[in-house]
């Protein structure tokens, strides 16, 4: 799906490349650019001349980084940018609530694109874009 077609672009963070992909399908499927991201033992290497309008992040990755320092990384690369995060435990962890705008659980794809919609129209809303 094109870009300029899509109603956002969403960077996915995962350490798992089949679930970028599945993801990444069904976020296309809902009208959505995913930008995969890969993360590495060693940590995330964040597209920079991507716009991201709107970050979904796994929070199991299986990275010497603590998922809270990836999300610190990530809104410094992209200040304001809502991060939903995605796990299959229950709940919000405690160590994510400063940087995440949203939390839904693994396999519930329709409540992850529901959530991304109204994140990304309230979002944009109130703020410009953000990228580099």
């Amino acid at each position: 799906m094109e870009t300029s077609a899509s109603l956002g672009n969403v960077l996915f963070v995962d350490d798992d490349p089949d679930h970028l992909k599945i993801y990444g399908w069904i976020l296309e499927q809902a009208g959505f650019s995913s930008v995969p991201c890969l993360a590495f033992r060693r940590g995330i290497d964040l597209p920079r001349e991507q716009r991201v309008d709107l970050v979904v992040l796994d929070y199991t990755l299986n990275c010497d980084t603590p998922t809270p320092e990836i999300a610190r990384s990530v809104l410094a690369m992209y200040p304001g940018v809502p991060i939903v995060l995605l796990s299959q435990i229950e709940g919000l962890p405690s160590d994510m609530e400063p940087f995440v705008t949203q939390f839904v659980r693994k396999g519930e794809p329709q409540k992850l694109t529901d959530a991304i919609q109204k994140l990304l129209s309230s979002h944009n809303e109130t703020a410009r874009p953000h990228g580099r």
